[in-house]
């Protein structure tokens, strides 16, 4: 079989045809959203009745369902409640299943990814609790998308472990019917001088935080395979707080059969291409230990958060444009309470970056089969469409 790797194909367009946005540039025009108030989702339900109920992928037939349930006994600390996993399947592919969490309480349901292609992710970094989260997640909702991935800083709990609570109910109508995966951003690291020196107890403990109940421990990264036996597509999800991605991520990526999986996603926080002056440079020295990494593997799309706003870039490698690079994508303006990063440098005729926009809203990511995607960014003012071909082996 004849190796050869498939010619991008990477083309732009404006849904909102009114508006003529010049290359890597947002419009002066348009009055930006300022940061709405935080929004705090109380347990409304008896104690014994299940909450903050969501569901994620093990492997390519199984899913884990989490729940909590309140323990007025239980000491008021990070890890207080009762918190459950049950592990279910193996499960057909693209199949409605019922289920109730303990036996009591309501009843919730989940689809399951298609076995075959096409398949659609649901992308949105930087999440929070504020209203404009809210309708970030409305928004979300409004698609037949199958699995939501989070590139970093779910619940913005910052330390107070009651909003970690908060989050996970807020997210419970939509992460109880579709699996969300993320990987850790710096508002998980929550670190306690003396008591938590090393961060992430939260996330890590699997206490009251949803983190630890939609992605895998996060000390190592995870190559995920969808459900479904004919679905060649995977996703990585990578740390940008550890120091351990190189060398798990050179195992990980060892598995991957290019012929039998055309697509390859991988997910960050911090982007290591980045035009906003916010966080600028910040995602470089991981880039510098793992680009070339990714580069042979062939990894089709890289998304980040971080900076909040919305930037893609076109293939890239070393910082110079490259057909066999992948696309770098921020998302990292999902309704956070800091707000948008407002300032991006002044675009030049050489620049990576090909679109720009500092609004909230959420990216979508279908891949219509093993050669082509489309990808849909939805923020308030310009909704933008690319298309993109698969670096993977041609079969």
């Amino acid at each position: 079989m004849e190796k050869s790797w498939l010619t991008v194909s990477f083309h732009l367009l404006t849904i909102l045809s009114s508006i003529q946005l010049p290359r890597s540039h947002a419009s002066s025009d348009y009055s930006r959203q300022p940061p709405r108030r935080l929004i705090f989702t109380p347990h409304h339900r008896s104690d014994s009745d299940p909450q903050q109920v969501h569901i994620s992928l093990v492997g390519r037939d199984r899913m884990k369902v989490s729940w909590i349930t309140d323990d007025k006994s239980a000491r008021s600390i990070v890890d207080s409640g009762k918190i459950h996993h049950v592990e279910i399947g193996p499960l057909e592919a693209g199949t409605v299943y019922y289920y109730r969490c303990g036996g009591s309480g309501q009843e919730f349901y989940f689809k399951t990814p298609p076995s075959s292609f096409p398949i659609e992710f649901a992308v949105v970094g930087d999440l929070g609790q504020t209203e404009w989260t809210a309708s970030t997640l409305t928004h979300v909702n409004r698609t037949n998308y199958d699995v939501l991935l989070l590139p970093g800083d779910l619940s913005y709990a910052d330390s107070h472990q009651p909003l970690w609570d908060c989050f996970g109910r807020l997210v419970e109508p939509y992460a109880s019917h579709r699996p969300w995966m993320v990987t850790e951003g710096n508002h998980e690291i929550e670190i306690f001088p003396i008591i938590y020196p090393d961060g992430f107890k939260a996330f890590n403990s699997g206490g009251r935080c949803l983190s630890k109940r939609v992605a895998p421990p996060p000390t190592s990264t995870t190559l995920l395979r969808l459900l479904g036996a004919m679905l060649s597509c995977w996703v990585l999800m990578l740390s940008s707080m550890r120091n351990r991605s190189v060398q798990v991520a050179e195992g990980d990526l060892g598995k991957v059969d290019r012929r039998r999986t055309p697509w390859l996603i991988v997910l960050i926080h911090a982007p290591w291409y980045n035009t906003n002056l916010a966080h600028k440079g910040e995602g470089e020295s991981m880039r510098k230990a793992m680009e070339k990494l990714l580069y042979e593997a062939r990894v089709d799309v890289v998304f980040a958060g971080h900076v909040h706003a919305y930037e893609r870039f076109t293939r890239v490698y070393k910082n110079k444009a490259d057909e066999c690079g992948p696309i770098h994508v921020t998302i990292g303006d999902g309704g956070n309470r800091e707000g948008l990063a407002l300032t991006f440098e002044k675009p030049t005729s050489a620049s990576l970056s090909v679109y720009r926009e500092p609004s909230f809203g959420h990216g979508r990511l279908r891949i219509l089969n093993q050669t082509h995607a489309f990808g849909h960014g939805t923020a308030t003012m310009t909704p933008t469409v690319f298309w993109l071909t698969a670096c993977g082996y041609k079969v």
